[in-house]
This record gives structure tokens, sequence and C-alpha cells, in this order.
């Protein structure tokens, strides 16, 4: 018998947000975060948009030999942990003496190592790089930083997996928990924002050019999309089998029902329709519910040209019949990486906890794929018992995870 899995405690770190109640006034009032980072123009970019990111200040808060060797995402990690670990009521002396695992996910840590480059290349002497520059410049820099500092005891792995590596952490959090090998666990995504992270991106012509208009250039499944903006932060998940968090009377807040991955096989960079259904399948089939049975769905959609319609046709073909409300929060927050599957995860909770759906802002215009949906251009009040959350990246990796009311 598969154990239960819930969840109980939520954290966040964003452009639209630095706490719940922040980020839950976001979402209802379809509040963008993205602005304009002139340091990009001065370095390079073809396009400065971003999601304006806060960097936190912890020093009063962690002593410096904890502060050296944590990146500048594991500074996100560490404030949205604060947060999710407040709310599931858990506090330091718990985790002292009860195992929990950490499964993040991150897939670049660019900042230190462009940094211990440039004093290589002028100092041409390792002993500067300092102590802290090697723990600040692996994938895995946010969970060997995490499970440090909060005494972690149980599984501990970094997801690199794109940007469906949140929803992948989430996704094996929940199989450890379900398959009787972990009680209590951390989960979630965390993604940098300092102009080194996203250069490559760039590069590819990928980013919004819609400079003059920053709140408008995320524009998912409009037919005047241009392009994603870049966004970051992170976000903290605690998941947890349900007995336990009934026997230690925790707060909770939602149920994960269903995870599906596929893997599209094909070419390393473009979406796929087919591989996009495989894992909602999958997802529904793991649930054991039907497309009629889900009130919502947060879609992937970047604002990309193909990304957008080819998900378009994998929903409709799946939800055609249903027309499930979708909206896609990252016409809001930017498209936030290797966080995304993890906060839009926290941001769908938010909406079934408070009874709306956030509104897809900027949409339109339908193209002739989006014009089959019902996508949620203002917001709407609406009770969700059931959401379905999607999440595709580079490499053809797809996760999909269904998450119930309780």
């Amino acid at each position: 018998m598969k154990k239960r899995v819930v969840i109980t405690g939520l954290g966040i770190w964003s452009c639209i947000g630095t706490n719940i109640e922040e980020v839950t006034h976001s979402l209802y009032n379809g509040k963008s975060g993205i602005g304009i980072d002139p340091l990009r123009t001065e370095y390079g970019y073809r396009s400065p948009l971003t999601g304006i990111v806060p960097r936190p200040e912890l020093k009063g808060i962690l002593d410096r030999r904890l502060r050296i060797g944590m990146a500048e995402e594991g500074e996100y990690a560490y404030m949205a942990t604060v947060e999710a670990l407040k709310n599931a009521e858990i506090d330091l002396e718990y985790l002292e003496k009860n195992e929990m695992g950490i499964f993040y996910g991150n897939d670049s840590s660019a900042k230190p190592v462009i940094e211990a480059h440039e004093v290589m290349r002028i100092k041409k002497d390792t002993s500067l790089l300092g102590s802290g520059a090697i723990f600040q410049s692996m994938n895995s820099t946010v969970t060997m930083n995490l499970s440090t500092i909060f005494k972690l005891k149980g599984v501990n792995m970094t997801i690199s997996a794109a940007c469906a590596s949140g929803s992948h952490a989430i996704g094996l959090g929940y199989l450890f928990i379900q398959n009787g090998m972990q009680d209590l666990v951390l989960c979630g995504g965390a993604q940098e924002t300092n102009l080194y992270s996203m250069a490559s991106f760039d590069a590819l012509s990928a980013f919004s050019m819609r400079i003059d208009e920053p709140d408008k250039s995320s524009r998912p499944f409009d037919a005047h999309r241009d392009g994603l903006v870049p966004s970051g932060g992170a976000a903290s998940l605690i998941l947890e089998e349900y007995e336990h968090a009934k026997k230690r009377g925790a707060p909770i807040l939602a149920e994960i029902i269903g995870y599906g991955v596929s893997s599209n096989g094909a070419n390393i960079s473009q979406p796929s329709d087919a591989g996009s259904i495989i894992a909602i399948e999958r997802a529904m089939k793991d649930a054991n519910i039907s497309s009629k049975d889900i009130h919502y769905i947060n879609a992937h959609a970047t604002s990309t040209p193909q990304g957008d319609a080819y998900e378009a046709i994998a929903i409709d073909k799946l939800f055609g019949n249903s027309k499930t409300p979708i909206s896609s929060t990252k016409s809001m927050t930017g498209h936030e990486c290797w966080m995304a599957g993890a906060s839009e995860i926290l941001y769908a909770i938010l909406m079934m906890q408070n009874s709306f759906i956030a509104p897809n802002i900027n949409f339109e215009t339908p193209d002739e794929y989006s014009a089959k949906l019902n996508i949620v251009a203002k917001r709407e009040d609406k009770n969700i018992e059931i959401f379905l959350s999607n999440s595709f990246g580079f490499g053809g990796t797809n996760s999909v995870l269904i998450m119930k009311k309780i």
C-alpha cells in the first residue's frame, strides 16, 4: 500500500514577492515582477528584461562561515526554506532530533565560476580564490548549504533537469515518501538572477525585445509574444507522509496525487507535443483521474513562439472537450527556469487555498493554437479541488504534477 504524500509548508522568494502573503496578493491582482537591468545592456545582452528579485541581506542572520560558501541562488533558497519550515511548524530543534531529506532543483551556478576564472586570469594564484569558491560554484550548492544549515540527515540530492528541475525535485520527494523511504523531505527549486547566468540564453535570441513595456513583455499564448523573460529566486515546499503529518499536528495544505515524466528523445532545444502528452497522461494515470477531474492547469508556457504552440496542441488534445481553465503565471514572473517547476506548484496551491485562478496577463490576441483553449486572461474566482502543473525543459525533459485539496 503506497503512502499518501502531503505538503505542510510553503516558502517563496521571487520577483512578485518575498513571502507567501506578498505573492498571493500579486497573483490575485495580476502584478508583474518584470523590469529592466541596465547592467545587462552594458555587459552585451540584446535584451535587458528580467524578473527583479531583491537580494536578501543575510549578514547578522547567518555567520560568515556559512555565508561564504553560499551562492546567490542558495541565499534565495535559504530565505524560502526559513518561511516553509516556519509554516510547517518545524524548528531547528526538531530537525536535530528527526530526519528530513532534501531534493532541490538547480542547474547552474554561473557567477562564482566566472568570478573565480577572473581571479585566476589576473592573479594566477589559486590561493586567492577563497575557501567558499568551490561550494558556491557546484550545481549542488543549494543542497549542500541547506542540508548543512538546517541539519538535514536524510536523502540529499540536487536535481539538474533544466526548466523541469524544481518539478522533478518535488516528484522525487513524492516517490521517496510514497514508497516509505522518507517521512519528511524539503523540496524546491532555485535560480540565480545575476547578469552572468543568462547570457547564453540571450545568445539564442530567446528573450523578448519588448523593452519599452517590461510588464507586457511576457505574454504566454498571445499571438504577439516574441520570447521569454528570464527570472529567478527560490521556492521551498515541505513534503510529508500523511500519517506523519497528522501525528505531529502539522498544517496540511495539499496532497500530491500524480507525477508523470517523459523525454522527447529528439532535438535538444525543441519542444514536443507528443512528449508533453505522454507525461500528462502518466500523471493522470498515477492519480487515477481523467481530464474532466482537473479544475485548473498551470501551463509551462514561457512566451516563446514554438514552446507555447506545442503545449497548446498537447493541452487541446487532452482537455479540449473539458475546456479546463488554463493560465501561465510566467506572464507575471517571467521564466524562473530551474525554480519554475517548484514555484508554480506553490503559486497554484495559493490559488487553491484562496479560491481563485491567477490571470494569464497580456493575453490579448489568441493564435491558431491558443484560440482552442480556455485561457484565463483576467482573474477568475473559482473553487479548485484538483490542479495540474506542466514543466518542460531543454533536452526534452518533461515533468507533470497533480495536486489535490485536502
